[in-house]
């Protein structure tokens, strides 16, 4: 338990620094952090060498506030750069989709079985990636479809699968 505690104090340790932070800048701020709890398959074109890629998808509800936020993060040495998509062409260099906006459904058919993290919020769709967000009680919480993951290849640490309010493993 004492473990669980240390990894959601990670998590959420620059957000909760910030009195009055609101619910896209903490949705911002755990995206870069999801990728040190993800692995990919070796031959996924994401994990390749240079910066890891977050791409945003259709809208774009944080301004700069996920570029800022993935600034001050790297995984295995490997910062990240925050690209804006129209549609999911492209996004097959994306190690985590951020996808958003009227076409999240046919977006996320778009990008297959790819080993792309997909992340989406109950805000704006009901379409689901691999990792939906959801405000619960006034607080920012996710929901992890880890049947999703394992078809794309992806492999989420059980340190994550634990912080989420509900996980689809059948």
């Amino acid at each position: 338990m004492i473990f669980i505690s240390t990894i959601a104090a990670a998590l959420l340790a620059p957000v909760v620094a910030r009195a009055q932070v609101s619910d896209t800048a903490v949705k911002a701020a755990f995206i870069p952090k999801f990728a040190r709890y993800v692995t990919w398959p070796s031959n996924a074109r994401a994990i390749a060498n240079g910066p890891m890629a977050i791409c945003v998808i259709g809208d774009n509800p944080f301004g700069d506030l996920l570029n800022r936020a993935a600034a001050d993060e790297q995984v295995d040495g490997r910062n990240f750069v925050v690209r804006r998509l129209a549609s999911a062409v492209g996004a097959s260099n994306c190690a985590i989709a951020v996808v958003d906006g009227d076409h999240t459904g046919e977006t996320l058919a778009a990008l297959g079985r790819q080993p792309i993290l997909t992340v989406t919020d109950s805000r704006s769709s009901s379409q689901r990636g691999i990792i939906h967000f959801a405000v619960v009680d006034g607080r920012v919480r996710f929901f992890i479809d880890n049947v999703q993951a394992q078809a794309r290849g992806l492999t989420i640490s059980s340190r994550l699968l634990a912080l989420a309010i509900g996980v689809n493993q059948k």
